[in-house]
Order: structure tokens, then sequence, then C-alpha cells
């Protein structure tokens, strides 16, 4: 799941000063990572000690708001407001958010049926929506074909059969007209096709970020399934070892669990 947090940590500086190049500059200074990895990491929690999505969406939540000492942290307003509330109800919401968190899940199970179904679980205490529902498992299934040896060529058609996703267009194609968007129509196939034109993991990073939109969650997403493609050994140390400098423990000790198991 490092991979997720690695783009997420990359595309943070991007995200409201976007850039339409490959070669920008990968960290600086103010680099970090976001609500993207707090959620990634609270859907990990949730599997590895078998509890309820919301319950855990929640606790991570609160524990890392959008205040002032993580400035980068941007939940949506409709999740701010879900997250105040321990029984409020999903919102029908189809916000990247029930993609950009759900890459555990794509690692942690056996079967694609198995797949589809947790990553519906874990959107639905809040983004109910046919889309979002639709995001999450896109971006799940993407994962665990890729982890278990599927050809682009398969992903591809795939995840176009399965999700309606049109993947026809390259990053190159996308790139000039596509502006910062907020919903998993918009943003998934995106991301998936900066996967599905890259060469290794670096690129898929590059890629996403380079379309020039949501670019730590387009990253976030890349990197899932990059990751997954190509192996946590084809990710640089460097932006590895970088991100997990930039982790707080409570979060890293949660990564360090999952992979693990």
């Amino acid at each position: 799941m490092i991979g997720a947090i690695i783009g997420d940590s990359i595309g943070s500086i991007y995200e409201f000063s976007p850039t339409k190049r490959t070669d920008f500059e990968a960290w600086t200074p103010d680099s970090r990572f976001t609500d993207d990895s707090v959620m990634t990491v609270a859907t990990a929690d949730a599997i590895l000690n078998g509890g309820d999505y919301g319950v855990s969406y929640r606790r991570w939540g609160r524990l890392f708001p959008n205040a002032s000492f993580w400035p980068n942290a941007g939940y949506g307003g409709g999740f701010v407001r879900w997250l105040a509330t321990d029984d409020a109800p999903p919102y029908n919401s189809f916000g990247n958010g029930s993609a950009m968190r759900v890459g555990p899940v794509g690692w942690a199970f056996e079967t694609l049926e198995e797949t589809l179904a947790e990553a519906e679980k874990s959107a639905v205490c809040s983004h109910n929506h046919p889309e979002g529902i639709k995001g999450a498992q896109a971006t799940a299934a993407a994962i665990f074909w890729a982890r278990n040896g599927e050809s682009k060529e398969f992903i591809r058609a795939s995840v176009e059969k399965m999700f309606g996703y049109n993947l026809s267009k390259n990053c190159d194609e996308i790139r000039p007209d596509y502006r910062f968007s907020e919903i998993c129509q918009t943003t998934v196939p995106q991301a998936l096709t900066a996967f599905l034109d890259a060469s290794d993991f670096e690129e898929a990073i590059r890629l996403s970020i380079s379309l020039g939109g949501d670019a730590d969650t387009l990253a976030c997403i890349a990197g899932s399934v990059a990751e997954a493609f190509w192996g946590a050994a084809s990710i640089p140390n460097d932006w590895r070892q970088k991100t997990l400098e930039r982790l707080e423990e409570r979060l890293r000790a949660v990564v360090d669990a999952f992979e693990a198991k």
C-alpha cells in the first residue's frame, strides 16, 4: 500500500498548483501526506482488525482533521460533516474519496468477488452513489488483477467491460483539456490511464500528476496499481524513504503491520 501514500505525498504540492509537465520536482520541503493517506491507512486498519470501515474512517479522520497543523489534509465538505457525527448516514457522494482510500482492499483478498464486495463495503458508508461505488470497485479490481500478474491489456479491457470507463485515450490526449475534478467519473479513468501508459512506477506517478487535475488523488490511485503491477522493488528507494520520514508514527505503524501481513 506504500505506492498509494507515495503518490499522495508527491502529488500534495501540485493539487492546487497544477503542472502539465512530467519533469516536475518530486520532493520539496512542503511535500507531505494528505487525507488520501489517512483514509488509506484507515481502510488498512479496518481490514487488519476486522472492523467496520465507517468506524475506522471516523476514528482516523478525527485523529487527523483538516486543521492548520495538517494544511494539506483536505477532506471534502460533505465528508467533514459526515465525520463529525457518529450516526450520520451516507450522503450519496461520488467524490474521489471512495477510490483514493480503497487501495488496501485490492491487496487483501484472494478472489475478485471478495475484492469487489469489500470495495463496495468500504465505499457505501459514506460514498453510496453508484458512481462512488464503481470508482472504488474499479480501483480495487485493477490492483487485484495487477498483483495477480494480469497484463495491462487484460486490465484495460476488463475495466472497460466491467465498469464502463473509457480508457481509449492516452495521457497526451487527455492532458490539454483536463482540469481539476473531485469526482470518480473524471478521476479514476484518468489515474488508471496514467498507469497503463507508464513503463514503471515512477513514470506512473509523473504521468498522473502531469494531467493537471486532483494531483494527490490521481497519483494515489495510479501509485496503488503501479506498485501492484511492478512490485515494491520498482519503487525508487529514496521515494519510499522520504515518504516514510514524512508519515506520522501512528500512520506508519499501520503501514508496517499491513505490509508485514
